[in-house]
């Protein structure tokens, strides 16, 4: 990966810890704006950036069918009016939060997360939801008017960095087409799948009819891991004899009463040192893995992040989360900022 990647990524992060309420470094990726004359190239639409959620396939299907009409029926019972605009505001792009923040509605990643109104109305929505065992975080109904579509990007918040989204089609037809870094599929109705958001995506409604999805949001046990690399080998071809076998249908069962875990506890004031020398790790060696890069700047980078972290870490011992120490925080970030290349 490019320098410029990672200048970005990192004045992101710092520019985010320096809020000190979310001083969690939200790891933030690489924007479309990296894309400038005389800046480096962005990373390939194929390839991974720093991440703790990489996939091996830009798609991959999960074991799971579910009752796409039964879906269907309860979104149908609800107000047109529980339909929110996307916080972005982007045209066509409309969402019904089912876990958020307090179960109020709101596009907030942050603070203990609770079914919504909408959501308990929902009996087999809350039967799919809790099916999986998960907790989850953020989760809605998401849809994408006829003719519209979403524009190609990445997921870059910190939320992000430790969770995937599920994506279960309810209501949708083959003119809808989901890209992902090379590859392009659609995702049929009840089918559950899973997508490297950290590569380049969009997703194109090229018909006249309003697609619908259930997105849920979760950091995934060991269980989940495991059941997404035993899926990743089949890749997108979703027809083959072997993965029907491995199938699991979850059927409408009236009256079952579901209990869905929800985050609680996912954001701290400050981000404790262990996690930030991690990251920092994580990312030194990825610049030192790109043999493109150059090794004075790789060097001289690698010092910048180990002394943050070790700086970080002697602050941390001092004032941990404590306001007290807040301006400390702040003044490592400026520093460390102010040492990083606009254009390496």
């Amino acid at each position: 990966m490019s320098f410029i990647n990672y200048t970005v990524l990192l004045i992101k992060v710092l520019k985010a810890a320096s809020k000190l309420h979310h001083l969690r470094a939200r790891l933030i990726l690489w924007n479309a704006a990296a894309k400038k004359p005389g800046l480096l190239t962005i990373i390939n639409a194929n390839e991974n950036p720093i991440n703790s959620m990489k996939l091996a396939q830009p798609f991959v299907r999960l074991p799971y069918q579910f009752d796409a009409l039964q879906l269907g029926r309860e979104i149908a019972e609800l107000s047109d009016d529980a339909w929110m605009e996307h916080p972005s505001k982007l045209v066509g792009n409309l969402a019904i939060p089912l876990i958020s923040l307090n179960g109020q509605r709101n596009n907030d990643f942050n603070g203990p997360m609770a079914s919504t109104p909408e959501l308990l109305r929902c009996e087999y929505m809350q039967q799919v939801m809790a099916s999986f065992g998960e907790v989850l975080a953020r989760s809605r109904l998401m849809r994408l008017n006829a003719g519209a579509e979403v524009s190609e990007h990445v997921d870059f918040n910190y939320h992000w960095y430790s969770r995937v989204r599920i994506h279960i089609p309810i209501i949708t037809n083959p003119q809808v087409i989901f890209h992902c870094g090379d590859q392009a599929i659609h995702m049929r109705a009840g089918e559950c799948w899973i997508f490297d958001s950290w590569r380049r995506h969009k997703v194109i409604n090229n018909s006249d009819q309003d697609r619908v999805h259930l997105v849920i949001d979760t950091s995934g046990s060991s269980r989940f891991w495991e059941t997404v690399r035993q899926m990743e080998s089949f890749g997108i071809n979703g027809d083959t004899p072997l993965l029907q076998t491995k199938i699991n249908a979850h059927p409408y069962q009236p009256g079952l009463q579901s209990s869905i875990k929800t985050e609680r506890y996912n954001i701290a004031p400050v981000m404790a040192p262990g996690e930030l020398e991690a990251i920092a790790n994580e990312l030194i060696g990825d610049i030192e893995n790109n043999p493109k890069n150059d090794p004075e700047i790789a060097a001289r980078y690698k010092i910048i992040l180990l002394n943050l972290a070790k700086d970080w870490r002697q602050i941390w011992h001092l004032y941990g989360y404590e306001e007290a120490g807040w301006a400390e925080y702040r003044a490592l970030l400026r520093y460390t900022a102010n040492q990083l290349d606009r254009n390496p």
